[in-house]
């Protein structure tokens, strides 16, 4: 969302518009800068206990991907043959001799084996900071950040010890700071409950004029959608109509707060939407996430709202996990080692670089997006289909995460959005659907067509009616995508038309925390996202979250939306198919390359818009990745087996 600040930089420039002063130079707030780097208090106490993951490397990863390859290829001898994860764990996971020199090295240091995951990949430990520190050979210290909040992390990178090379991935756990967001974001200035304009935005979302028609829970209604537009823009009725609503299926949420399943129920109940009945079982992670609307329950109510209401008759599992790498870590590997989802989908995330020891003084968690990659690699053998979001800052997915501006010395890099950079997870991007405005009682303006989303065209509008520079006030919002800097290109994107490699000349410049890191440049690396739906907030969403608001809550979007929306429609395949759909990527990136787009194809080709940075062009673009779905057509490619 965009923080107050903005608002009231914003809402002061637009009253000057109203009371006549349409001439004046706009100075713009700007984005909030960002938080000062945290303040070292010194060594933590050593006698704290504290909860690590440890990570354990699996074993034949070349094969294991050609495996899941084959597992996705019609014809092949291995095509729809899953593994379970003790069948995982045989072939890939730590064998009996390194899990056996862990604990005898744990026994060693005194530290207690709490639980070790059935798929081999980690190991629960506790102990003390003190004994941690030893055994790592590193110094946790705590820390008050910019906030006033307080965390430990090492300030020095840990060590594998000798006798755990080549087994240990990483230690997750001994970093306690809050590091990933949701990926929602509201509108402009919405419109307060009951009303459909305020003295700042007029008519932003003007109310449907043709009487609504399709789903019978749709409004047709800009800022008001239900999943049943959703069902309607992306042709998902027909499976409706053929008995399709996710029964037998069951969908996965992976996310870092607690919520009240009740506002679910509400949301389905209100938008006249009939469902299973107790179908929402929670698993709460590492003792589970905080619950609050700060701390991130609306996310986790809609992400639950979205998926469940495209699959009604869908089984609905709930994994929630402190903010922590620990939590988000463990939120996964408890997820897909229980293997009872047959997809899964996040909507919190990190930009991609800032895992890298650059800008953690030389402390090095890429090790961390290793341990997601493992995972996300068990998942795709087992079948689970695993969404993510691209993130809500365009191309630049830093500035929401910093508060940077345009304005900076050096401007934003473009960057990319974990755990959507993985290539071994499908990244949901976002779009803005054919929609009129008009703000601050200027003239009404319209989107024609279905287009990259980026709210570009929201300052082009006050620049060209009020002659009033805001760009510094929605930069860089809009759906995430780029080129991965850590990622190789994936096999299903080297003959897709439209990759490309990161740019020349990225840096991330924060004088704060004495960070000046140039990017690499020409990387042929992972492009994401791969699959977009709308997520234009001003065209968006209803959903209802009590912690966040009474009743329906409108004018909502975020490529939070796409990614438990792509998971519903997931369930919905899985039952029309009679199994689990796998890893999506290298069947519709097949589809799109062999097919391409037209009245038979899964995909919807989005030429238009853009998300600051990268044009909505044909084919594969970085804004929309290789366009929307035309559901009814992916599920009759899937049951053909092409």
């Amino acid at each position: 969302m965009l923080t107050n600040l903005h608002r009231k930089s914003l809402a002061t420039s637009l009253a000057l518009l109203l009371c006549g002063f349409a001439s004046v130079s706009f100075a713009a707030g700007g984005s909030a800068p960002a938080d000062p780097a945290p303040v070292d208090l010194g060594s933590s106490n050593p006698a704290q206990t504290v909860n690590v993951t440890l990570v354990l490397g699996l074993h034949h990863q070349d094969a294991l991907e050609q495996y899941i390859y084959s597992t996705v290829t019609p014809g092949n001898p291995a095509y729809h043959r899953f593994l379970t994860t003790a069948q995982f764990a045989d072939r890939y996971g730590a064998t009996a001799d390194e899990i056996s020199r862990v604990k005898s090295f744990l026994k060693q240091q005194g530290l207690a084996q709490a639980e070790l995951l059935p798929n081999h990949l980690a190991i629960k430990v506790s102990g003390t900071i003190g004994q941690f520190d030893t055994a790592f050979h590193t110094s946790i210290h705590d820390y008050r950040a910019g906030d006033g909040s307080t965390f430990h992390r090492p300030n020095a990178a840990p060590s594998v010890p000798a006798e755990l090379a080549g087994t240990l991935v990483v230690a997750s756990g001994l970093n306690s700071e809050a590091r990933y967001r949701s990926h929602r974001v509201s509108a402009l200035f919405p419109p307060q409950p009951g009303a459909r304009t305020n003295a700042l935005v007029k008519g932003a979302a003007a109310p449907a004029t043709a009487p609504c028609t399709g789903n019978p829970t749709a409004t047709c209604t800009p800022g008001e959608f239900t999943v049943g537009d959703v069902a309607n823009r992306y042709n998902i009725n027909p499976l409706y109509k053929a008995g399709v609503n996710g029964k037998g299926s069951t969908i996965g949420i992976a996310t870092l707060a607690n919520f009240l399943p009740a506002d679910a129920y509400s949301y389905w109940s209100t938008i006249g939407l009939a469902v299973k009945p107790d179908r929402i079982t929670q698993v709460h992670v590492d003792g589970g996430g905080p619950l609050g609307s700060a701390a991130g329950s609306g996310e986790t109510s809609l992400d639950v709202e979205q998926s469940g209401g495209l699959a009604p008759w869908a089984d609905i599992i709930v994994y929630d996990a402190p903010n922590t790498d620990a939590g988000f870590f463990d939120v996964f590997n408890q997820a897909v080692s229980d293997n009872k989802v047959d997809s899964l989908s996040v909507s919190w995330g990190s930009p991609e670089i800032f895992y890298f020891p650059q800008l953690n003084g030389g402390v090095d968690f890429t090790d961390e997006l290793l341990a997601f990659h493992q995972v996300f690699l068990e998942a795709a053998a087992q079948g689970i289909s695993m969404f993510a979001t691209s993130g809500d800052s365009g191309a630049y997915d830093t500035v929401r995460a910093l508060g940077g501006s345009l304005t900076d010395p050096v401007p934003p890099p473009l960057t990319a959005d974990a755990p959507g950079s993985d290539p071994f997870i499908t990244t949901a991007g976002g779009t803005t659907v054919p929609f009129s405005y008009a703000f601050s009682g200027g003239p009404t303006a319209s989107i024609g067509k279905e287009s990259v989303w980026g709210w570009d065209y929201i300052s082009n509008y006050f620049q060209a009616n009020f002659g009033v520079d805001i760009t510094s006030e929605v930069f860089s919002v809009g759906g995430g995508g780029g080129v991965s800097v850590f990622w190789p290109l994936p096999r299903y994107q080297q003959f897709t038309f439209g990759t490309r490699r990161s740019e020349k000349n990225q840096t991330l410049f924060l004088p704060a925390f004495g960070i000046d890191y140039k990017l690499p440049a020409n990387y042929r690396g992972r492009n994401e996202p791969d699959i977009s739906l709308n997520a234009d907030p001003e065209a968006g969403y209803s959903f209802v979250s009590s912690l966040d608001g009474a009743g329906l809550l409108t004018f909502e979007g975020g490529t939070s939306f796409v990614a438990p929306q792509l998971n519903g429609i997931s369930a919905l395949l899985t039952q029309s198919t009679g199994h689990r759909v796998g890893f999506w990527n290298p069947q519709v990136y097949f589809l799109q390359n062999i097919f391409g787009y037209g009245s038979w194809s899964p995909f919807n080709d989005i030429r238009a818009g853009d998300n600051w940075f990268y044009h909505g062009v044909p084919g594969y673009d970085q804004g929309a990745g290789i366009g929307t779905l035309n559901v009814r057509n992916l599920d009759l490619f899937l049951r053909s087996g092409f």
